[in-house]
């Protein structure tokens, strides 16, 4: 890239914001911090940054609200929420109102440059042309797969469905966010769901050897769906 990522770092606890700032320095970012909630969204208003990370329990107005409001003004703007609670209501909450992704402390700092950097992947329109799942080798601008000398035929959605769940380092991907990311539906547009459940089934029946017990598309129980790849692939 010619000019650096800059990032917003929400974040009351100096220790951690010091040291989140010296990280994505290190990295080649350029960072803007902010000590409290209030300060945050005023930053966030001024600027649209690469990507905000963003505490959930701030002094002055806490990271649900900064992202509703983020949300109001920039529905693309991406976000990470960083969150000491690992309770599923809060996750979900945090991914309704628009977060694309959560770290949970204390965190891998490996594991948080390896999600900011997904983000911004996704959020420059970057995603995988293929695929290696086990012994199937999948061509998703090509729309096509092969195993052995069987081929196969992949729908649009359905390459559009993979290249989005390849591109989340393995983490679980709720319905209403697919909808959103893959559908291009609003996001709390209300929509039922089951036409992402209908997709999932069809590509398991194409991609996995046993559909009935899949090894790469996993559900994950009141979270959503999870593409695990194996570890040679790129």
């Amino acid at each position: 890239m010619t000019a650096k990522a800059h990032l917003l770092v929400v974040e009351d606890e100096a220790p951690i914001r010091a040291g989140l700032l010296d990280l994505f320095v290190f990295h080649g970012y350029e960072v803007t911090a902010a000590a409290d909630g209030l300060e945050g969204l005023r930053l966030a208003s001024t600027r649209r940054f690469d990507l905000i990370l963003l505490d959930l329990m701030l002094p002055g107005m806490d990271g649900f609200e900064i992202c509703d409001r983020v949300r109001e003004q920039d529905p693309a703007q991406p976000i990470i929420m960083l969150t000491a609670r690992t309770g599923d209501q809060d996750i979900i909450e945090g991914l309704r109102l628009g977060a694309d992704d959560y770290v949970s402390k204390p965190f891998s700092v490996t594991e948080l440059v390896l999600r900011v950097q997904a983000v911004l992947r996704r959020s420059r329109g970057v995603r995988p042309q293929s695929l290696r799942l086990g012994d199937l080798a999948l061509d998703l601008d090509g729309l096509s797969g092969q195993r052995g000398e069987a081929r196969m035929a992949l729908t649009r959605r359905e390459a559009d469905l993979l290249a989005y769940l390849a591109g989340q380092c393995a983490r679980a991907v709720s319905r209403e966010e697919l909808l959103h990311k893959v559908w291009g539906y609003a996001r709390n547009a209300g929509l039922e769901t089951r036409t992402v459940d209908i997709h999932i089934a069809k590509l398991r029946r194409k991609i996995e050897p046993d559909p009935s017990h899949p090894r790469f598309l996993l559900t994950v129980r009141g979270a959503g769906y999870r593409l695990d790849l194996p570890d040679d692939d790129g």
